[in-house]
């Protein structure tokens, strides 16, 4: 099991790695496809282009959200600056979202006139060199959310998961407008655009509830009940609370212990559950609260009880 100093070094080796690769791929792009699109002049290569200005953006924004949010808490942030991970995925969500429109309206245009694409042939390749990018970019990033689980990488995962399917919707319009099937490259742009404004809003619902302090996953409550009722002298769990910013989680618990424990033995019992929730949740913030059995019963407020 990792450290928490470790995690912490490794959560920042990979976040930044992602965000840098991000950055550059969509510069890559960017050149790419306005080349490619001033060639052809193809409705479906300026949704992809637009698209790729828009990561730009939401990239760059992330490459400086995610270093901020690395920072340590301090004085007027004392619960570190990890939303700003989530702040950057919402700030995702709405580049894409406005983009979807956009692409929706010009590619009606286009379609409406059926008109004839000049030099197919840079647009297939740029596509084809598109996806062989984006795909290395891929391979970064989910090596960095295996060893993470970043909000903020896996919003820009989802979107460029999107771009491959963008990419080869392109690829397959200006091929078959090659065939005389010219309204193919309007309508496989209106399709991206409603893919993508689809997809924008599965990220902006997961870092709004991220802002908002939504718990963690039930499956994660029950770990962390079943790691504290684990411990000898536990006898039962109650006042959980949990959420997440950034890199760290935050729990919060009530622990029951025996109306006849000493202080000093009532403490130990509570460092054990600390320590063993930090082994199982690395880097997390974690506040254990020690209550007398007879108090939890009488304020009614037990919620989850050691198996006898």
């Amino acid at each position: 099991m990792n450290s928490p100093t470790s995690y912490k070094h490794q959560y920042a080796f990979w976040v930044k790695l992602a965000s840098a690769s991000s950055v550059t791929a969509a510069a890559l792009l960017i050149t790419m496809k306005l080349y490619a699109w001033f060639d052809t002049e193809s409705a479906s290569m300026l949704a992809s282009l637009t698209d790729s200005l828009l990561d730009s953006g939401a990239s760059i924004f992330s490459f400086f959200a995610i270093r901020y949010s690395l920072q340590p808490a301090d004085d007027e942030h004392r619960f570190g600056h990890g939303k700003a991970e989530s702040l950057a995925a919402l700030a995702q969500s709405a580049f894409v979202a406005g983009s979807g429109m956009l692409l929706i309206f010009h590619s009606a245009q286009q379609w409406m006139h059926d008109s004839q694409l000049p030099n197919v042939q840079s647009g297939i390749w740029v596509s084809v060199a598109a996806i062989t990018i984006t795909m290395v970019l891929l391979v970064i990033q989910r090596m960095a959310i295996r060893a993470t689980q970043s909000q903020a990488v896996k919003a820009d995962h989802l979107h460029y998961q999107s771009d491959i399917l963008l990419n080869l919707a392109v690829l397959i319009a200006l091929i078959l407008s090659q065939f005389g099937w010219h309204w193919a490259d309007g309508v496989f742009a209106i399709l991206i655009a409603v893919y993508l404004i689809w997809g924008a809003i599965r990220i902006g619902t997961e870092a709004f509830n991220s802002l908002m302090d939504r718990e963690l996953p039930e499956a994660l409550q029950k770990k962390v009940i079943e790691t504290a009722q684990s411990i000898d002298g536990v006898l039962g769990i109650h006042g959980l609370r949990t959420r997440e910013a950034g890199s760290t989680r935050f729990i919060q618990l009530h622990i029951e212990l025996d109306d006849n424990l000493s202080l000093l033995k009532a403490h130990a019992i509570s460092d054990q559950v600390e320590s063993a929730l930090m082994q199982a949740f690395p880097n997390a913030d974690i506040i254990v609260h020690m209550d007398p059995e007879i108090i939890a019963y009488v304020e009614g407020s037990i919620t989850e009880r050691r198996s006898t």
